[in-house]
């Protein structure tokens, strides 16, 4: 116990800076929630087949975990990217923080009016 009690005593100061600032948390979940697709999948992924399978799955989860990392639905993103890719010749305007600047705005309307029109709205 007194293992313990001195332990916390040393980090004392670093254990209680989240009361010095609103804006910090208490606690990680974020960061956490953040690797946890990594480490729940890292087991699935172990036989990947080939090296070449592996490369494209971390691209495609690069990908994937950047469009959700800055507010794009990924599901949108990949459906979106997917048709445009054959015709877009701007790669960059197909990479997540390119496909927000100039097409985010234009999928989510036609969503919208998409989702209006089953509605009957």
């Amino acid at each position: 116990m007194a293992t313990a009690l001195r332990y916390a005593l040393n980090l004392w100061p670093a254990l209680t800076v989240y009361v010095t600032n609103g804006l910090l948390n208490i606690d990680n979940n974020p960061a956490e929630n953040a690797i946890r697709p990594v480490a729940v999948g890292r087991k699935n992924w172990l036989f990947v087949q080939n090296v070449d399978g592996g490369r494209r799955l971390t691209t495609l989860q690069s990908l994937l975990f950047t469009a959700k990392a800055i507010g794009i639905n990924p599901s949108d993103y990949l459906a979106d990217v997917l048709v445009r890719i054959a015709h877009e010749t701007d790669v960059k305007k197909l990479t997540p923080h390119g496909w927000k600047e100039h097409f985010q705005a234009e999928v989510e309307e036609r969503l919208r009016g998409a989702e209006k029109r089953l509605l009957g709205v």
